[in-house]
């Protein structure tokens, strides 16, 4: 009896012991997914890029720059003597207003503090900074890519929303970092 026992609690460590097998994935996708979310973005770009562009058209009176971030800014007061630009860990003070593509106001009359790339902001008003010297001020078009993108800013900016933002650059407090 005892060596009855002994076999049956082996055999049930044994069985027990046992580590689950592996599932099989019901299905294999194929990269049509991911297909179809580039088809998609391409043709949220081209989109944008257009109405960036007629934008752009129907201001003539405006030079609008081509930034190498994939932006355009056109200056409202240009400082040319000054050769001072915000770098990395200086701690800029500007206001900007921001609006949709149609003019729309979404925020104005902001006041920021900001320590250049070392704190939160969207990536083409960070790059747009770098641009801007004390006292100057621009107005920047910025695809939905460079501004809020997919997510917008969880208040008053929705998903892919491209923006006009006027930003005046008001002082620099340079660091030594």
């Amino acid at each position: 009896m005892k060596n009855l026992l002994f076999v049956f609690a082996l055999t049930m460590l044994c069985f027990s012991c046992k580590s689950p097998e592996a599932r099989l994935p019901e299905s294999v996708q194929s990269g049509s997914f991911l297909k179809a979310s580039a088809e998609r973005n391409k043709k949220l770009n081209e989109l944008e890029h257009q109405q960036i562009q007629d934008l752009i058209k129907s201001n003539p009176n405006r030079n609008y720059i081509a930034s190498k971030s994939g932006f355009w800014y056109s200056y409202n007061t240009q400082i040319e003597n000054d050769t001072v630009q915000p770098q990395f860990g200086d701690v800029v003070d500007f206001t900007f207003d921001v609006s949709n593509i149609e003019g729309d106001q979404i925020y104005a009359d902001t006041n920021k503090t900001y320590v250049m790339d070392k704190e939160e902001l969207f990536t083409g008003l960070r790059e747009g900074l770098k641009l801007l010297k004390p006292t100057e001020s621009a107005t920047f078009i910025f695809p939905s890519q460079k501004a809020f993108g997919y997510y917008g800013d969880e208040h008053k900016i929705g998903t892919n929303i491209p923006l006009i933002c006027e930003v005046t650059l008001n002082t620099i407090i340079k660091t030594n970092d």
